[in-house]
């Protein structure tokens, strides 16, 4: 802690200037005057000036440094894994600790009789709160990266289907890595045949493995929480999608054709169906209607047979 100020000392320089020039040249002269103003003071102090700034308890300040030393390593390790990103499975227990910190000053109260209580001391002494600000800051951050979809219900590690996820990550990373190695040599760098046709069934395993998290995630899976995936698993999805489809320009079969075929087929068909089934119904009732006629003039042949017989 800064030292404080001692008012005391300014009290001999405040009668120099007041008694003027004449007392630096009869310094002599005043020196037990000055001396009586500096006990003064000093006894002044002792018993304790208006105004006087009262300063953290012990327990109160160990209490501060602590969540200044949490608040550093938290924002050292968010930096650190900005790119890619890294955030909930590097820097969850940072977190957890800060909370536990805050949450400690908040239900802190100093031992001493005379002593603040240390939450409003620490939180609320002053009109910026820079503790309070802070704390918003990375829980903010924290739900911002939905990093509760990553990890188990108390938040103590990753849960299984995030780590089945970041496996299969790596090995798809791996054996792009693998095949690429294994076949500049041979092929340009625009042909990537063996990396499409090697890290297919990876690649496929990855991409079902993230649809059903979705799924998942929008009916409340193991977090309990239904919002996005969090941002480490996004991350991870996109870098391997632009790997895949823009860098190795690999693209697999869809699993929607045959259904989409079917469809478009029976939709160009319907024209001719509609055309044809018109035409024949058409056809058909031409022919009705002219039956009637044909018995019609039958009919009047034969009278007129009789009538001229």
């Amino acid at each position: 802690a800064p030292p404080r100020c001692r008012p005391w000392v300014l009290l001999p320089v405040l009668a120099l200037a007041l008694l003027g020039p004449a007392a630096a040249e009869e310094q002599p002269r005043w020196a037990p005057a000055l001396e009586a103003a500096e006990g003064l003071a000093e006894e002044l102090w002792g018993v304790g000036l208006p105004g006087d700034l009262p300063e953290l308890e012990p327990e109160c300040r160990s209490l501060l440094a602590a969540f200044a030393e949490g608040s550093a390593a938290l924002t050292g390790c968010l930096a650190r894994r900005a790119r890619p990103v890294r955030l909930c499975q590097s820097c969850h227990g940072h977190y957890r600790r800060l909370l536990a910190q805050y949450g400690t000053i908040a239900r802190a109260v100093g031992n001493s009789s005379e002593s603040h209580n240390c939450a409003k001391s620490i939180l609320t002494s002053d009109r910026l709160q820079i503790v309070v600000t802070l704390s918003e800051f990375f829980n903010e951050t924290w739900e911002a990266a939905n990093c509760a979809n990553c990890l188990k219900n108390n938040s103590e590690g990753l849960s299984n289907s995030t780590e089945e996820f970041l496996d299969l990550f790596n090995k798809s990373l791996t054996c792009f890595e693998h095949n690429l190695q294994g076949q500049t040599v041979y092929l340009s760098p625009n042909n990537y045949t063996e990396v499409c046709k090697n890290c297919n069934e990876t690649y496929t395993k990855l991409n079902d493995l993230y649809n059903n998290l979705q799924r998942m995630n929008r009916q409340g899976g193991e977090s309990g929480h239904s919002a996005h995936l969090c941002i480490d698993v996004e991350d991870a999805m996109n870098i391997t999608r632009k790997l895949w489809s823009r860098t190795f320009n690999c693209s697999g079969p869809c699993s929607d054709t045959v259904p989409v075929i079917a469809v478009s087929s029976f939709i160009l068909f319907l024209p001719i169906v509609f055309y044809l089934s018109s035409f024949l119904h058409s056809k058909q009732k031409k022919r009705i209607l002219i039956l009637p006629k044909r018995i019609q003039s039958n009919a009047s042949l034969v009278n007129i047979q009789e009538k001229y017989s």
